[in-house]
């Protein structure tokens, strides 16, 4: 691992270049006519991400720590992930006559595609290890392709191995930790990462997802584990066009609780800015602003639990003008420092009607809240 200066109340940052060489293809659909056009996991909103992270001089800020990323090995990827799914991307990545490979549902890579994704996973472990061996207390790993999606067996939408599960599980299986939570806000369900730990009883899984958005009828209320992972899954799904004080009383009313009571000695984040306002693929209404107050929620809810060890992993977001300052407000918050950049779109987004909570969405709440009191019972006892 390659650390420069890292030392403890710091954070890692991990992007590479060839991560944005990462080729979905197009989407297009002729016999719908669907007329071609760039995909929507394509590079553009991760690198106007990383752009506006130098161009303000974010990058150069002392409480930064740039972290290297390395490709995760096999047997790293292998703690999640199926052996036989591993070697079908290896195999078809090595096909340099298609131009593009599917490896799930609207899941493509291009040729060398395996590489790109072991480096997503590979520079989450690395930032991981930075803050398990103290040098770094936070992490943001700017990354693609993202990774909540994929599944033991397969890939699905944009996902081809789960970056953040990768990671869970090396906490679990290197470090030794105990209870591990993982908190995903990106606007779809976590489905992969919710399938590979819900018989689990030491990750906790929180998500916050807009309802039936994707994948379609995943991520109810009533999913809460199996076997021994019962309770350990809290699904929060949210009607569209929830906002500030949607997720405000998401987070108080179920995150938050459901992390107290777990005292997590690691979070994890599922980081991803689709619920925007601005985003393509949701129907949220959150600002920049939302995005930090969540995560400094989160920081505070580590610091008081796990000396502030927090890892966020860049997931959805596909606002090539919005995200990038989304993303920015999110690792301020976890560094602990400002860059000055004032949202030019904040006075727009927090003055649209419908951003108070609204009574079919505190329903939503209130039922997820049931989930949160059965959990905090079973901690207890």
């Amino acid at each position: 691992m390659d650390v420069e200066d890292g030392t403890s109340g710091k954070m890692a940052y991990v992007f590479h270049e060839l991560m944005m060489w990462h080729n979905a293809g197009t989407i297009q659909n002729i016999t719908g006519f669907v007329e071609p056009t760039k995909h929507w996991e394509n590079v553009d909103t991760k690198r106007r991400v990383h752009s506006l992270l130098a161009a303000c001089g974010m990058l150069e800020k002392p409480q930064l720590v740039h972290v290297k990323a390395r490709e995760a090995t096999v047997e790293e990827l292998a703690r999640v992930h199926d052996i036989s799914y591993i070697e079908k991307v290896q195999v078809r990545s090595l096909d340099p006559f298609n131009g593009q490979h599917m490896c799930g549902d609207e899941t493509s890579f291009s040729p060398g595609g395996f590489k790109l994704a072991c480096l997503a996973a590979g520079g989450t472990l690395e930032a991981l290890k930075a803050i398990m061996e103290g040098q770094v207390s936070t992490g943001y790993v700017l990354c693609r392709p993202p990774g909540h999606h994929a599944e033991r067996g397969e890939g699905a939408g944009f996902c081809i191995f789960n970056n953040v599960a990768v990671a869970a599980a090396a906490a679990r299986e290197v470090y030794g930790l105990k209870r591990i939570c993982i908190v995903d806000y990106d606007v779809h369900h976590g489905n992969g990462t919710q399938h590979i730990f819900e018989g689990d009883e030491h990750v906790l899984f929180i998500s916050l997802h807009q309802d039936s958005n994707y994948p379609l009828h995943s991520g109810a209320v009533t999913e809460q584990g199996t076997g021994n992972g019962e309770g350990f899954t809290i699904n929060c799904p949210l009607p569209p066009g929830s906002g500030t004080g949607a997720y405000t009383a998401a987070f108080e009313r179920v995150v938050l609780p459901a992390l107290e009571a777990f005292r997590p000695e690691l979070v994890l984040v599922s980081s991803g800015f689709d619920a925007s306002y601005a985003d393509p693929l949701g129907a949220q209404i959150l600002s920049s602003q939302d995005f930090r107050w969540m995560a400094t929620q989160l920081k505070a809810v580590a610091d008081r639990h796990c000396g502030g060890k927090v890892l966020a992993v860049h997931e959805g977001g596909y606002s090539e003008v919005y995200t990038p300052f989304c993303c920015l407000a999110v690792i301020e918050a976890l560094a602990g420092t400002s860059s000055g950049v004032i949202d030019p779109f904040l006075h727009e987004v927090s003055n649209w009607g419908y951003q108070r909570l609204q009574s079919h969405q505190d329903a939503a709440i209130s039922a997820a809240e049931q989930v949160v009191a059965l959990f905090k019972s079973k901690m207890q006892a």
